[in-house]
């Protein structure tokens, strides 16, 4: 998949950059997969399994860490690829406009998100089964392909490199065929995952100005400590200096 923009001049391919926080994210992304990998080729990556999204495990054995993590794991070189290089394409333009913290902010409600939906319709829908785990960014990276297409909808792609199309269209595409390959069993490909992107990332857009952050809370305790601990030490510094002082001059 490429793109152009017509803002940028006819015929003119864009490519975009390589921003701090998209750099980042397809770093640690290619390190979690050469690492497993490695492991499986010598039969070490079971700890890695209980990473993958399972759903019965996440509602009987509260492993909720897997509603993240399993957006880090991909199951071989096709799939981190194409996964990566739209994550490259998309996420970098939508950094540029949001800023690091925005982007990953949207990268985990949409990825969440998309993994809550994985669970609640494995266990409601009756060709729905909570034992199959579900791996891969692809919940996160169709939420940013929806963000994309509301703030470049007339934004050229080309389609599988060949076929030229409006992003907003793609995406209707996109989400037609995962809606309707969701009443499919045994596709190899978490449909579920796909729709609750999409879904999340609309909320994401419409919501004013969400900002998931799971560390926010911890920096913000910390922040509290250290003042209360300035504070501490300036009170005693004035008890120090207040001490030595004539009582009798004011």
């Amino acid at each position: 998949m490429s793109f152009r923009s017509r803002t940028l001049g006819s015929g003119i391919f864009y490519i975009p950059g390589f921003p701090k926080g998209v750099k980042w994210l397809l770093i640690s992304n290619v390190a979690v997969f050469v690492l497993g990998f490695f492991a499986g080729l010598l039969h070490l990556d079971r700890p890695l399994s209980i990473l993958a999204l399972v759903p019965i495990q996440v509602v009987r054995n509260l492993f909720v860490w897997q509603l993240a993590t399993y957006l880090f794991l991909h199951g071989g070189f096709g799939h981190i690829l194409w996964n990566m290089l739209a994550l490259w394409m998309f996420g970098a333009d939508i950094e540029s406009v949001w800023g690091t913290r925005r982007l990953y902010s949207s990268i985990f409600f949409c990825g969440i998100g998309a993994g809550i939906c994985v669970v609640l319709l494995n266990f409601l829908l009756p060709w729905g089964n909570p034992l199959t785990p579900t791996i891969g960014s692809s919940g996160a990276i169709f939420g940013i392909l929806l963000a994309y297409a509301m703030l470049y909808p007339d934004r050229t792609i080309l389609f599988s490199f060949l076929i030229p199309i409006k992003v907003k269209y793609f995406v209707l595409i996109i989400g037609a065929i995962a809606f309707m390959s969701s009443f499919q069993v045994n596709t190899g490909v978490s449909e579920f995952a796909h729709l609750g992107g999409l879904l999340f990332g609309y909320i994401f857009m419409k919501a004013p100005r969400v900002h998931f952050d799971p560390a926010a809370e911890v920096r913000g305790q910390y922040r509290e400590w250290q003042l209360r601990r300035a504070k501490k030490k300036f009170q005693v510094y004035l008890r120090k200096q207040g001490s030595g002082r004539d009582p009798k001059v004011h």
